[in-house]
């Protein structure tokens, strides 16, 4: 049995440990927050969102479509989607107060353990295909179909009943019939378990039993050393039995696991889109393009975490970077460069996950890895200084970075002076493009940007953070040369202005 909601060919496994840069893409695109929007308190569901966005960054064309597929099922049927989660959680926290792992040593304990696990998983499992049986038609997806149909073929009434009997049987009441083969030394060997032959008796038969042929003896109330004898022969025999209905306790127990983990992906997407619709910003969900087609263009692209900090829409961004290798981000401070740039990222991440994405329509290309340099503040644990902190980080990216990998650079070499950061920027973005490697890059940096914006390259774009005549900003990109001023009196005057009349301001 399996699940099939993730992948089509296998179940999700989450990874071990996520990608080696997994702090600073967290810090930088503020993953904390799309995953307390997606969890809540939930720490389960927490593990699952982390490792699901993480993990999605190697995901094919093939599987991100098929999770979009489920995906929609679950935006159309939440409550159904829920109410199957809740289930599977309900089963593994019934499981963990039957089973009983101290006697596991002992095939009888094993046994009377599987048995009662076994009942409870059949009733499970009998819920959960009654609970799937009315939702034919209502979900169209290839992943939530086959597994609707697998619960309704393979677990029909009569396949259910047979195994209650067997379980009946198992319980052994009527005792333990056995066959053992004598070895050398007259030791026992082959043990088996054999199933009572049914004699239909005429009911005479119960009024003056007849007796039959066969060899018996008792026990005394006292003999301890016989009883444990005794034991020992039922437990040889009923090893392979009681293992053989542990193994498949397991696999049961393995699906409602897998059911559990599958779905709660979904159940965190859920989530997510009630968090936003509350706050009325838009969803989509994207057009994923193969690697190398080099499709990028969005409308109405917002940074989704900084909606959720802030608990109100924001301003969303248009723009056409089909055919762009280099996007070049420039103009008024404080005018919404960082908080676009964080939206492409997340954008990225959420889309190869198989998620959908914030803003009214999105298209990019798969990225083979993603990679984000941004500034960092000073921190007083430094070995050294700011500028050489950054090239170690940019050493560090550069000898795992590859071909169709996106990388975003945010104020990045702006720990030293003009001239040469500009330069260390020009050669670092020119050996990156170099290598078929996209970048997105937010500087100050006029002398750079400039330089950039004179080779009038097909491949590149131009966007600038808009300022209106009174500067007022928009918090808007839109498409345009670098300017030679970041606008850093309008912050000045803003903030000086501000304090104009206050004690000790004058």
């Amino acid at each position: 049995m399996k699940v099939l909601l993730m992948h089509r060919d296998r179940d999700f496994e989450p990874p071990q440990s996520g990608p080696w840069d997994a702090a600073a893409l967290t810090q930088d695109l503020a993953l904390d927050t799309l995953w307390q929007a997606m969890a809540g308190d939930d720490e389960f569901l927490g593990n699952i969102a982390h490792q699901a966005l993480f993990a999605g960054l190697q995901n094919d064309l093939d599987t991100i479509l098929y999770r979009q597929a489920v995906l929609r099922d679950c935006l159309n049927n939440p409550a159904t989607v829920r109410r199957l989660y809740e289930l599977a959680v309900e089963t593994i926290e019934q499981k963990k107060k039957h089973y009983f792992s101290i006697f596991s040593n002992y095939p009888s304990a094993i046994l009377r353990d599987s048995i009662e696990l076994m009942q409870l998983f059949v009733d499970m499992l009998k819920a959960l295909r009654d609970m799937a049986r009315p939702q034919t038609g209502r979900f169209e997806s290839e992943g939530f179909t086959n597994l609707f149909t697998m619960l309704d073929t393979e677990l029909g009434d009569d396949y259910l009943a047979r195994i209650r009997q067997h379980l009946k049987e198992l319980k052994f009441k009527d005792g333990v019939l056995l066959s053992v083969e004598l070895s050398d030394g007259n030791r026992g060997t082959h043990y088996i378990v054999r199933k009572p032959a049914a004699v239909a008796l005429p009911w005479w038969s119960r009024v003056i039993p007849k007796r039959l042929p066969g060899y018996t003896f008792r026990l005394a109330e006292r003999d301890e050393a016989g009883a444990r004898a005794l034991s020992d022969i039922e437990g040889r025999g009923i090893t392979l039995v009681a293992n053989a209905l542990a193994q498949s306790v397991e696999h049961i127990l393995s699906f409602f696991q897998a059911l559990r983990t599958e779905l709660a992906f979904y159940v965190c997407c859920l989530n997510l889109q009630q968090r936003l619709a509350v706050l009325g910003e838009p969803l989509c969900f994207p057009r994923p393009a193969a690697i190398g087609e080099r499709r990028h263009n969005w409308r109405e692209l917002y940074d989704v975490c900084l909606a959720l900090q802030v608990q109100r829409s924001v301003i969303g961004n248009t723009a056409d970077a089909d055919g762009k290798t280099l996007t070049i981000i420039t103009g008024a401070n404080q005018g919404g460069k960082s908080s676009f740039l964080r939206s492409i990222g997340l954008a990225q991440v959420m889309m190869q996950s198989g998620m959908f994405v914030a803003a009214e329509a999105f298209e990019a290309e798969l990225c083979a890895g993603l990679f984000t340099h941004y500034k960092r503040e000073e921190d007083a644990s430094m070995k050294s200084g700011k500028f050489d902190e950054e090239l170690v980080r940019m050493s560090a990216i550069a000898d795992r970075i590859g071909p169709d990998a996106l990388l975003l650079f945010n104020e990045s070499f702006a720990a030293t002076n003009e001239r040469e950061g500009s330069e260390v920027a020009r050669q670092v973005v020119a050996a990156l493009l170099d290598r078929q490697i996209k970048v997105f890059f937010v500087t100050h940096f006029y002398e750079f940007a400039h330089a950039c914006y004179g080779k009038r390259s097909d491949d590149a774009l131009f966007l600038r953070a808009e300022r209106l005549a009174d500067g007022t900003r928009t918090f808007r990109l839109v498409e345009g040369e670098p300017l030679e001023t970041s606008y850093g009196e309008d912050l000045y005057g803003k903030i000086f202005a501000s304090d104009a009349g206050k004690p000790g301001t004058g």
